[in-house]
């Protein structure tokens, strides 16, 4: 019959958890130490790279987006405020700040015409006419950050995919999957017919109809009834180029 531990046994037992406990402890510790040390090692050695390339940094935006890829690595946000090391060495937080102000300005003259629905590259186009005489170029990685900025404000301002295109939304509107799908269809031509909805997405009329309805609603579409086939034609601004004659707005 096997013998149960006794007292003393119990006791060895328990302090040999307690050693272990504290044990792990202390190497958890030095982890969490050794990490913050090296940490802190990757943000000195990001700040002399800022330094040694900040004019790059300002005025070539593939080395810009790298830039933002290995701050966020380490934890640090450029953009987080408009004051302190980084905006005073960088000033980047006032480029994205000036072209969140061109961005806003841009979707509200380009509202009538798309609903408040812009293709992210059509919204970047408009934005490099716009800055034309600005040395620093922009890319559309630097769209989605000035974008993200505007968003933590509350502003309504969203990114969404509709197939292979990111369209920028400016108003609240929501879109299902029905509203996301007929929009996909539209990109190879800039508009769909009801007939085209109903065979190529396998919707009923109804459904098909009531999806446009919503979009038409929304403004961001818009009807063409001038074809001798008798199709209505609902162009979608949002994929297509047509808002690209208010580039100097």
């Amino acid at each position: 019959m096997r013998r149960r531990p006794g007292i003393g046994g119990l006791q060895t037992a328990a302090a040999a958890r307690d050693q272990y406990r504290v044990l792990g402890g202390n190497v958890a510790k030095l982890r969490t130490d050794l990490m913050k040390e090296q940490l802190t090692t990757f943000r000195s050695q990001l700040e002399e790279f800022a330094r040694k390339h900040k004019n790059d940094i300002r005025k070539n935006p593939s080395f810009r987006s790298q830039f933002h890829e290995m701050c966020a690595k380490v934890g640090v946000d450029p953009l987080a405020s408009n004051k302190g090391f980084w905006a005073e060495l960088l000033g980047i937080g006032d480029f994205y700040y000036e072209l969140g102000v061109q961005i806003v300005e841009i979707c509200l003259a380009t509202r009538l015409l798309n609903g408040g629905l812009i293709d992210l590259q059509e919204l970047c186009k408009l934005l490099r006419q716009k800055r034309k005489h600005d040395r620093e170029a922009v890319s559309e990685d630097d769209c989605l950050r000035a974008i993200s900025k505007l968003k933590t404000l509350g502003s309504g301002f969203e990114v969404i995919s509709a197939g292979k295109k990111k369209l920028v939304r400016s108003v609240p509107t929501e879109l299902n999957k029905d509203h996301n799908e007929i929009l996909e269809l539209a990109q190879s031509q800039g508009y769909v017919t009801v007939d085209e909805v109903e065979r190529r997405l396998n919707w009923t009329y109804g459904r098909a109809i009531d999806a446009l309805d919503t979009l038409l609603d929304e403004g961001l579409a818009m009807i063409d009834d001038g074809h001798r086939d008798g199709n209505r034609r609902y162009w979608f601004p949002c994929v297509s180029s047509i808002s690209s004659f208010v580039a100097d707005s």
